[in-house]
């Protein structure tokens, strides 16, 4: 390489812009997973527990801030899997009663 290029002094290596965590935006799917999933837990509402399984992949598909991402995919991964887990192991309720 020549080190007389007037195109070298011009390139500046890209710097991200630190954005603290109560600035980020909200992160929907995170919300809709933890919202599904208590619905499918508690409701036993099986569409719900889906539901929250299939957000909890997008949220971790898409974690940009990986500290508050993970307690929310941890927390909606749970619901999801306690709301399948009842839904198709628990107890069932007679229907002739």
């Amino acid at each position: 390489m020549n080190s007389n290029d007037p195109r070298q002094s011009a390139v500046k290596p890209y710097k991200p812009l630190l954005v603290p965590p109560q600035d980020l935006p909200v992160d929907y799917a995170g919300f809709i997973a933890v919202l599904c999933g208590v619905l499918g837990a508690m409701f036993r509402y099986k569409l719900g527990s889906w539901l929250a399984l299939i957000f909890c992949a997008q949220l971790l598909a898409n974690m940009k801030n990986m500290e508050t991402d993970l307690k929310h995919f941890s927390m909606a991964m749970m619901f999801a899997l306690m709301g399948l887990l009842t839904n198709y192991m628990g107890s069932r309720q007679s229907a002739q009663s």
